[in-house]
């Protein structure tokens, strides 16, 4: 056969093959764009394929607004629309019915999921990804801990004795970094009450494990060295070697009893039949480690920015805590309980704080079956993400949504999420730690208010990834307000 024949046969192979392949690909990002659905999806874009629109999703912001990424999309499609995010479908809900209905219907229509990514980084046994019985037997674990009886007896107490020794330290530096500060002092009581934790005594810092997990906890999930994803893996594996070790140390010497939530979790392991495992019980210390800190800590640096800035709002609360000092017998007593639940106006704080830091700026769930919405259809396995800042910042329940106004809490019970306020989550998976974050935070601003004062020296700007940091910081210069004994007692 002439060679040029031989060679126009293979031009036209070569065309419809690539012909072949240029259609393939085709119907693939077609149909990765219009994805099926037995009914009518919420309007939105996909994105490119395989990437969705993540680095958009991620891409940092420093706005204390509905996030830009979440903001465009809503003005563009409506409360509810669909993307994808790291390879996944994607529902996000900035309707409070719809956030409201996810978390009421928990176990029926939806349940708690988060992406590949997430599960990676806290354990793919993690209490957050875990359902059912299993959910409600370690939930109960963590009550025994962070429940109301504890926080009465012992908590309370300890809480406020660390959070007078840290100021007294504090009053005594130049400046004080507020965000790390408040981190490593909540991390101190939390690590000493879970597994007795004393960095003082250990060979080992386990707190710096959880910073270079922190930094990268919210990033893109690139996983090669030098990224911050990749960072925040080994973080995670070198804690939860940490905690590995002192649980095989405390089963090697079993006598050597600490009362600590450890104590407990050995306990529950031993029993016979019993449906907790190690990786369960390590996966659960870590999440608990985490989750005790560092919320709690950027909420009281924001707060004390916020005060900063708003010398009214700190004149109250000021006021508030002075009178629960006039109210006693013996002004050096300890807080009590009772005072503690008269805070009305530190609770308004409190509640406002939260409101605006949007700490978790989104609450993921998938749907176990199609759902209809609105005339919407939410396709069974797909995501759903509750977007909080769209609900908190919506000003058809809030006037002037972006100001700090701690009065329009005023009157308002909150025991619980709402339609209007999930920062502590909703449903049957409302955050357990919600009344310890409360008892920190109210109980550092007693401490605080009554005994110092302080003025900012430099920092105090905020960035979003999409979860709130203080990139610069939050520096503060902080003296007593009745110039005593305190720096050279210490």
């Amino acid at each position: 056969m002439p060679a040029h024949i031989i060679l126009s046969k293979m031009w036209s192979a070569a065309l419809c093959f690539g012909a072949l392949v240029i259609i393939c690909i085709t119907h693939w990002v077609y149909s990765w764009r219009n994805p099926r659905c037995n009914g009518k999806l919420p309007p939105g874009s996909m994105g490119l394929p395989l990437l969705g629109e993540t680095l958009q999703f991620f891409s940092p912001n420093t706005s204390s607004d509905v996030p830009p990424f979440i903001k465009a999309r809503m003005e563009r499609y409506g409360p509810v629309f669909r993307t994808s995010l790291v390879g996944r479908p994607v529902i996000v809900s900035t309707d409070p019915d719809l956030s409201y209905l996810i978390f009421q219907q928990e176990g029926r229509l939806f349940q708690s999921w988060y992406p590949d990514t997430f599960t990676e980084i806290f354990g793919r046994q993690n209490v957050g990804s875990l359902h059912g019985f299993m959910y409600k037997y370690l939930k109960n674990m963590v009550l025994n801990l962070f429940g109301p009886e504890n926080l009465k007896r012992k908590l309370l107490p300890e809480v406020e004795k660390k959070a007078n020794i840290n100021l007294s330290l504090w009053s005594c530096q130049d400046t004080v970094e507020m965000k790390e500060a408040t981190a490593t002092m909540i991390f101190d009581l939390t690590a000493k009450k879970l597994i007795s934790y004393d960095q003082a005594k250990s060979t080992e810092n386990l707190r710096m494990n959880f910073v270079a997990f922190i930094q990268g906890l919210i990033s893109f999930p690139l996983n090669i060295p030098g990224t911050a994803y990749h960072k925040c893996l080994e973080g995670r594996k070198k804690a939860m070697k940490m905690l590995k070790n002192m649980l095989d140390e405390r089963r090697a010497m079993p006598e050597k009893y600490q009362g600590d939530f450890f104590d407990y979790v050995l306990e529950e392991l031993k029993k016979e039949g019993t449906i907790l495992t190690e990786a369960i019980a390590l996966d659960l210390m870590f999440v608990l480690l985490f989750a005790s800190f560092e919320t709690t800590s950027l909420a009281i640096t924001l707060a004390l920015k916020f005060l900063t800035d708003h010398p009214a709002v700190l004149k109250e609360l000021t006021e508030e805590h002075e009178a629960i000092l006039r109210s006693r017998e013996n002004v050096d007593s300890e807080l009590t309980w009772k005072e503690y639940k008269s805070m009305k106006f530190t609770f308004q704080v409190i509640n406002e704080t939260v409101r605006l830091a949007n700490i978790v700026p989104a609450i993921f769930r998938k749907a176990m079956r199609d759902v209809q919405f609105k005339g919407y259809t939410i396709p069974a396995g797909w995501a759903v993400m509750a977007c909080p800042p769209a609900v908190h910042l919506n000003p058809a329940k809030y006037k002037d949504p972006l100001a700090f106004n701690p009065w329009r809490w005023e009157g308002v019970e909150l025991n619980g999420a709402s339609k209007h306020f999930m920062a502590f989550g909703g449903g049957m998976r409302f955050c357990v730690g919600t009344d310890f974050t409360k008892v920190q935070m109210a109980v550092f601003l007693h401490c605080l208010v009554t005994k110092y004062r302080w003025k900012a020296i430099k920092g105090g700007d905020i960035v979003r990834t999409p979860g709130l940091a203080f990139p610069n910081g939050f520096h503060i210069q902080i003296s007593e307000k009745n110039i005593g004994t305190g720096c050279k007692d210490i």
